[in-house]
């Protein structure tokens, strides 16, 4: 029985994670968009306007349940949850620090790209289910972007795959630290398993996981319908996109499950490329920072600490770059990511066979 309720406790826990950082993510956004175009942002309520986010959700929450007369009432209902909890699932197989992992898998990677793949059905769902012209050209647009950008994004990460030569996201992160169960060498010669810090991760262990890193991190962005592929909810052409008809509580999850999606692809590129919960601090001779910054507690700050630092690229590029039209969005997947990717899956192969 208290197998369950741990289970059930750490699952309320990733939920209140996921809901504070949308109330953070959303109030910082504004006050970097407003830093971009020289405004000043919230500034009423609360101190800084750090209560603005807060207030719009209180008045979200309180905002009628709409279901449009000629709309499909079953998918209109269901696809917000859907959403939602494929994006929130994905959360269970990502480790948080040494033996922090919700749910232990040696097929982590596999699951998470799988379960989050789900997300495009919602979506088709929304916009089919609202039976309007915005929703399901919105809908139509984003999955033929998700199942698209998977494909550079997918061998992006398997060109990482190869080089831990795991599934297992939290065997990918211990490999790139000083608690390495295999010599960790840099260029087949340095030998830096005593060293640790930023030598161990897998963009400085195999050089070109940088090309792949940059691959996958634009793939992602794709992924999430943000800025510039945030052709799905273009509101200059769509209004809102596959979300136009929803209000209150619906929407909400499907914002919810933005923001979360931006960490989750955010927290995968960190343990696949940027040295997982590992400290990016070395040792050096009597200096041991990589050992006084490594443990739990330290292990969930660098996590948290990477990843935020990707979100927050994520929000600058928002505010800095126009949106794609489609047929730019199609030839940056298909005519450069792809090859790209698919280049760094081979050098991985060779890389590992005579590198490493």
């Amino acid at each position: 029985m208290s197998f369950y309720i741990i289970h059930i406790l750490v699952a309320i826990g990733l939920f209140a994670f996921i809901a504070m950082f949308t109330l953070f993510a959303v109030y910082a956004e504004r006050k970097v968009s407003a830093f971009i175009q020289d405004r000043l942002g919230p500034t009423e309520t609360g101190k800084f306007g750090s209560l603005q986010t807060l207030a719009d959700i209180v008045k979200l929450l309180q905002k009628e349940l709409i279901t449009p007369a000629a709309a499909d009432k079953w998918l209109f209902m269901l696809a917000p949850i859907i959403i939602f909890v494929a994006v929130y699932m994905g959360f269970a197989a990502l480790p948080w620090g040494p033996g922090l992992v919700p749910s232990q898998t040696n097929i982590g990677l596999y699951y998470i790209f799988a379960i989050i793949s789900i997300e495009t059905l919602g979506i088709l769902m929304a916009g089919w289910g609202s039976n309007n012209k915005f929703s399901i050209l919105g809908a139509m647009r984003s999955a033929a972007q998700i199942i698209s950008y998977e494909i550079p994004a997918g061998f992006a990460l398997i060109s990482a795959v190869m080089i831990t030569q795991t599934l297992d996201l939290q065997a990918a992160a211990v490999q790139q630290g000083i608690l390495s169960v295999e010599k960790v060498k840099f260029l087949g010669a340095w030998d830096v398993t005593h060293i640790g810090g930023l030598l161990s991760w897998n963009i400085f262990r195999a050089p070109h996981l940088i090309v792949a890193f940059v691959i996958y991190f634009i793939a992602s962005l794709a992924e999430s319908n943000r800025a510039p592929f945030d052709i799905p909810e273009a509101e200059s052409e769509l209004v809102s996109g596959f979300h136009t008809e929803y209000t209150g509580l619906r929407f909400a999850f499907v914002f919810l499950a933005e923001y979360s999606m931006m960490f989750l692809v955010s927290m995968l590129a960190v343990i696949l490329f940027l040295g997982a919960w590992n400290t990016p601090f070395p040792n050096m001779g009597v200096v041991k920072l990589a050992d006084w910054t490594t443990g739990a507690a330290w292990g969930i700050a660098w996590t948290i600490i990477k990843t935020l630092g990707l979100v927050g690229v994520q929000m600058w590029i928002r505010w800095t770059l126009p949106r794609l039209r489609i047929d730019q969005l199609m030839n940056l997947c298909w005519k450069v990511l792809t090859p790209l990717a698919f280049a760094c899956m081979i050098i991985s192969g060779i890389w590992r066979l005579w590198v490493m």
